[in-house]
């Protein structure tokens, strides 16, 4: 049960996989009781699951109990306690609780340094979550820095093309494609699609994200033609090999109806945005993390459509749910927040625009950190703003 519940959960799969996990749960508590490692083990596994689905709080809560009772009943040097910890780590992070992280991760770095070796792979794991805290609270210097000493030593270990190093060399992409430094960014996710084209085969999902990624690269470069044709081809793909409605399929459509919005053809974004949406509320339910964002993409195609009332309604019912699902002052919910503030600015609300851009700035210099490259942006944008209503009031 518990490798059928695996294979679900590999799938994106999650309710199904739930329902197990919570049965083989179950059951390992009443024949093994609750302290056992495999029950613990039960435990984690669920965890998973949940934070899968967005359900932070159910995988926080399970992840905690099982890092307490790792410690009080099995020892400090339980086996499975650092990576419940690193999973503990993610949670925050996808909580957007970046620096509960990183304090969890660095923990779980500096043990696994000691008590296994600097180039373990579970070590060189702990440094690259470390990394992408580093590179979600905007510290791309640090996060390159990390990673390239990951790239390096698995390259050394492991081999240039196996599996982790070809990862680290995506990761370092995307800091890449960060810092604008988009030639550099194409050229390592070029390579790294082509030796997982030849290791895997062009139809595996590590091939498959890594053209997704390059996609991306393109489209910030604004080379939306070459964006479309590898997004296109992911999105048939993925829709034959995993189905309309797995996750990897959906994030391919949103990609492409992004890049038809960037291209003017906000029909069929619109199309393709509504598409999505429909097919997250029925797998995810109309709350979930990815179905907000998709509701998100929606309205920015309504905004650009000059669609605003559209846009508006769509933006506030998305930031409520967020404040109440993600917390006021989650990452996506303050991106909402923003975007409501741009809507209300296209359409000549400028004092409500203003206002909210204010409120929503001052939440992400305490949630991002001052010299976060959003947290400049909004300045830069809400300064611009004022001293235009300044001068019409002059």
């Amino acid at each position: 049960m518990a490798s059928l519940a695996l294979t679900f959960r590999n799938q994106g799969r999650w309710e199904q996989a739930e329902k197990l996990q919570v049965q083989v749960m179950e059951t390992r508590k009443s024949q093994l009781g609750e302290n056992h490692p495999n029950t613990l083990t039960s435990m984690a596994n669920l965890a998973s699951t949940y934070r899968n689905q967005g359900l932070w709080g159910k995988a926080e809560q399970l992840e905690a109990q099982v890092i307490e009772t790792s410690k009080t009943k099995l020892g400090g040097d339980y086996p499975g306690i650092l990576s419940t910890m690193a999973n503990l780590a993610l949670t925050y992070w996808s909580q957007g609780r970046w620096n509960e992280a990183e304090k969890l991760q660095v923990q779980v770095m500096e043990t696994r340094k000691t008590t296994l070796r600097r180039d373990h792979p579970s070590t060189l794991t702990s440094m690259a979550n470390i990394a992408l805290t580093y590179w979600s609270q905007g510290r791309w210097n640090e996060a390159e820095k990390l990673q390239v000493q990951v790239m390096e030593t698995r390259k050394t270990t492991l081999g240039r093309d196996h599996p982790s190093t070809l990862t680290s060399m995506a990761n370092i992409a995307l800091t890449y494609r960060s810092q604008g430094r988009l030639e550099e960014a194409e050229q390592l996710e070029i390579q790294v699609m082509e030796i997982r084209k030849t290791n895997f085969g062009q139809n595996h999902p590590d091939t498959l994200m890594s053209m997704a990624n390059l996609s991306l690269t393109y489209w910030n470069q604004g080379r939306w033609e070459k964006a479309e044709k590898l997004q296109i081809q992911v999105t048939e793909i993925s829709r034959r090999m995993l189905g309309e409605a797995h996750p990897s399929t959906l994030m391919s459509l949103g990609n492409l109806a992004s890049t038809y919005r960037s291209q003017g053809r906000l029909n069929e974004a619109e199309k393709l945005d509504a598409q999505v949406i429909e097919f997250r509320k029925t797998k995810l339910g109309e709350d979930h993390p990815d179905t907000l964002a998709s509701m998100a993409s929606l309205a920015a195609t309504f905004r650009n459509q000059g669609r605003w009332e559209e846009a508006e309604q769509l933006q506030v019912q998305v930031m409520k749910t967020s404040k109440l699902r993600l917390g006021e002052n989650h990452p996506d919910t303050l991106h909402i927040m923003a975007n409501l503030a741009f809507t209300w600015k296209a359409s000549a609300h400028d004092a409500e625009a203003n206002n909210l851009l204010r409120v929503c700035l001052s939440k992400q210099k305490q949630t991002l950190g001052l010299n976060h490259p959003t947290t400049l942006s909004n300045s830069e944008t809400l300064l611009q703003w004022e001293t235009q209503s300044l001068n019409l009031h002059t």
